[in-house]
């Protein structure tokens, strides 16, 4: 595997368990300001989840290319 890869799976890998870290925030007691902040840091880890999964596999499919 190149270390690109390498790379980008270790960091989708943490931003994983950054999401999480908010998702277990939106699953507790509603609290209106927590949520708020939670919810939108959840959108944006999953937005960049998303980002790097299309790198992962375009990086994927430029290594079987070669």
């Amino acid at each position: 595997m190149s270390e690109r890869l390498e790379t980008l799976k270790k960091a989708r890998s943490r931003m994983i368990e950054d999401r999480d870290a908010h998702a277990t925030v939106l699953a507790a007691p509603f609290d209106r300001d927590k949520a708020e902040r939670a919810r939108n840091k959840f959108v944006e880890l999953q937005t960049l989840i998303d980002a790097l999964d299309r790198a992962i596999s375009g990086e994927m499919s430029m290594s079987s290319e070669n």
